[in-house]
């Protein structure tokens, strides 16, 4: 070993140690933070299965891939970063010898060529990434960027870094080539080879090289270690936990459809034994999120997929699921020394640790510890409560995140204590929360007006009770059964199930709300007082029938998903269909024919509880598709990328004050495609698109209706009931 390697060694070892110890310290950190959340015991089931969906998602890059080019890069890089380690520990052995490599596969000219294409696309890769980087700057002119908001200088660094380690490894190959040390063979290393033929036959470069490759990988992680909230580099290490721990590793999204039950230490709230001075409703401070909500916001990469997603963020509101998540971390690290200390309110208010534990607190910490939750600027709140109520929970930054984040359970979380503690929501929702209290729906119509969608069929239509040999119970929702507009859609289905000879059969005024918007909201009490009331009267509609036959079809999505995801909660087991699916497979076994096209051209607008929640994307299309005898237009944004029509969330019933309306933004939209009729399969949709529609004046060329419409009109031209909405769409000659 000579004096340049001694040298060489002792410097790498030494920054080595430091790093180490300053990167374990920031682990022990993380990990007695998340630690400070809520038990979830539900995250550790079905270990295999977890397995090999986080394997899946990491290896086969599942949702990065949909980004096309960004993904493809992303992969290059990941894998580079996981292999290429090995050559960042080969430089340990070169900083000794110019001649030192790897034992064991350090020979192997496969092992050579791996590494070398591995290190030219991963190159190629973070230069594509930087470039998309800074083409997407937020200060870039024209239009918002999905990194307004996200800490630019750690991503530059973590990139800058990531590149000069790949060339670094280079430039010690290419002095092994030089000074003749090398070991792989032109064919397995060439542009090793071609560097090496670039640079002077100097021993000692190889350790100076490796030492400097060692500092800069070193320097990265010194950097991360001193800020634990950089979540666009620990997310390599993070993302696998996160992705792992996901609440429901067997979807296909995890954190749509269903919402997470409310908790209080780990176990489901049962509403009549709770008391609010021992139990948790809601979360009111960081900290009473659970641990898998604290790993969520330090995993975010704050890559911004999120929000460039988001309907309120594109529309001005003031909603970003990133910078949601980025503020709740930031808070969250912010509180850990007062919170690490002992500190916390217990659930009356009152201070848990003793002024002894908090003596020696640095004033910053305190002053984060009083902070409230949700409060404006003025009250020094975390997150804005016009922020919170932007939200539609339209699912499209969870459909999106690479990691997992499951953003709508925690902004539900923070609505539910808003609501339910401290009676603070929009006023106008507080006309919907009495009406679903008073009258068992949100328009407030009596009970005894539900069934009058039925006057003026040319067909009876069978009530449970009356008939018990029926294979759907038809749910009509309380759109479907006192809205204009969506009582069409309702004779619409009934018709169509007459016409193919299905039976079913309809609850009438035993029907109530399914309780979707009192959930969405927050107040979790109405909606179990709905739910259990509903599951009470399904179990007795369908006694004695086994769950492969306790069927239901729904034509509202927030229902569909309901009734299908979210009554098993509650003891209520049944088999539920979208009414697009069931049409679908009327269609396709021939019972419904479609005689005549409509024409004028068709777009088709996915519901987001019918599509990004239930991952139903093809059977409103195929309904539309026999119907139409053609294809459809589709909007740029459909299927899971679909945009928001803004009524979800309890939405519907909240006024839209900030910014562009979401409905005029999806209704320009649609009507950029050409078609005269736009196709929806939610009532909520079909009321936000016509709005849209009329608001822009455009009433009289384009028609906004539901897909049962559609295919009635196709189904039966010359014998449409009265009151289907079907009068105005075009046919073919």
């Amino acid at each position: 070993m000579g004096s340049v390697q001694i040298v060489t060694t002792i410097l790498a070892f030494a920054i080595t140690a430091v790093a180490v110890w300053l990167a374990v310290r920031a682990v022990m950190k993380m990990v007695a933070v998340i630690r400070q959340g809520q038990p979830d015991p539900t995250r550790f089931g079905d270990k295999g299965t977890r397995t090999k969906t986080m394997l899946a998602e990491i290896a086969g890059h599942t949702r990065m891939l949909r980004w096309g080019v960004v993904g493809a890069a992303h992969w290059f890089v990941m894998v580079g970063f996981i292999v290429l380690s090995l050559l960042v520990l080969e430089a340990y052995f070169e900083v000794v010898s110019p001649t030192g490599g790897l034992p064991l596969v350090g020979g192997w000219a496969l092992y050579g060529l791996v590494t070398e294409w591995l290190a030219i696309l991963g190159i190629v890769s973070i230069l594509v990434l930087i470039a998309i980087r800074l083409r997407n700057r937020p200060t870039r002119p024209g239009g918002k960027s999905r990194f307004t908001g996200s800490t630019m200088w750690q991503g530059y660094f973590v990139e800058g870094i990531i590149l000069a380690v790949l060339i670094m490894g280079f430039v010690i190959r290419g002095f092994k080539v030089a000074t003749d040390h090398f070991e792989y063979p032109v064919w397995a290393a060439p542009l090793s080879h071609a560097v090496g033929g670039l640079l002077p036959d100097w021993d000692a470069g190889v350790s100076v090289a490796a030492l400097i490759k060692i500092v800069i990988s070193m320097t990265w992680l010194i950097v991360i270690a001193l800020n634990v909230t950089m979540g666009v580099a620990w997310h390599r290490f993070l993302a696998f936990f996160n992705i792992f721990f996901k609440r429901d590793p067997g979807a296909n999204v995890s954190g749509l459809g269903a919402l997470r039950p409310m908790t209080s230490q780990g176990k489901p709230l049962d509403f009549e034994e709770a008391d609010p001075e021992s139990d948790q409703f809601g979360v009111a401070q960081v900290e009473q999120f659970t641990w898998k909500g604290l790993l969520d916001f330090s995993t975010c990469t704050e890559c911004g997929r999120c929000q460039s997603q988001c309907p309120a963020w594109n529309t001005g509101k003031p909603l970003s699921p990133k910078l949601l998540v980025l503020s709740l971390r930031d808070h969250a690290y912010a509180k850990a020394p007062y919170l690490l200390a002992g500190g916390g309110k217990d659930l009356t208010g009152e201070e848990k640790a003793t002024a002894a534990q908090l003596a020696h607190l640095d004033v910053l910490a305190l002053a984060e510890a009083e902070k409230p939750l949700i409060g404006t600027a003025e009250e020094g709140g975390i997150i804005d409560p016009d922020v919170l109520w932007s939200c539609t929970t339209c699912g499209a930054c969870v459909e999106q995140c690479p990691v997992d984040i499951e953003h709508v359970d925690h902004i539900v979380d923070m609505r539910r204590y808003q609501v339910l503690i401290e009676s603070s929501f929009p006023s106008e929702a507080g006309v919907m929360l009495r009406n679903l209290e008073n009258k068992g729906n949100p328009w407030g119509a009596p009970q005894n007006t539900r069934e009058d969608w039925t006057k003026g069929l040319d067909f009876e239509v069978p009530r449970v009770g009356e008939v018990d040999d029926f294979e759907y119970l038809f749910w009509v929702g309380c759109a479907g059964a006192f809205e204009d507009r969506a009582k069409k859609t309702t004779r619409a289905v009934a018709t169509l199930l007459n016409e193919a000879g299905v039976k079913f059969a309809i609850l009438g005024e035993g029907e109530t709300c399914s309780g979707d918007p009192a959930r969405r909201i927050g107040n979790e009490f109405v909606f179990q007082m709905l739910a259990q009331q509903n599951v009470e009267t399904l179990n007795e509609a369908f006694e004695g029938r086994e769950k492969s036959k306790r069927k239901i079809v729904a034509t509202c999505p927030h229902c569909f998903n309901t009734l299908g995801n979210e009554y098993g909660q509650l003891g209520g087991e049944f088999e539920v269909v979208h009414h697009t699916q069931l049409l679908a497979h009327l269609v396709a076994t021939g019972k419904l024919t479609p005689v005549q096209p409509v024409d004028g051209g068709v777009t088709y607008h996915d519901p987001c509880y019918l599509g990004r929640h239930n991952r139903v994307f093809a059977p409103p299309r195929e309904v539309l598709g026999t119907a139409i005898a053609g294809e459809l237009t589709e909007m740029p944004r459909n299927s899971e990328r679909s945009f928001c029509c803004g009524a979800g969330g309890a939405r519907m019933w909240m006024e839209e004050k900030i910014g562009k309306r979401i409905n005029v933004d999806r209704v320009e939209e649609a009507m950029a495609t050409g078609a005269r009729t736009v196709a929806v399969g939610c009532p909520f949709c079909s009321t936000m698109l016509n709005d849209g529609v009329n608001g822009k004046g455009a009433g009289e060329q384009v028609e906004v209706v539901d897909v049962a419409s559609v295919l009635l009109r196709s189904v039966r031209p010359e014998q449409t009931p009265g009151g289907t909405d079907t009068e105005r769409l075009p046919v073919a000659d």
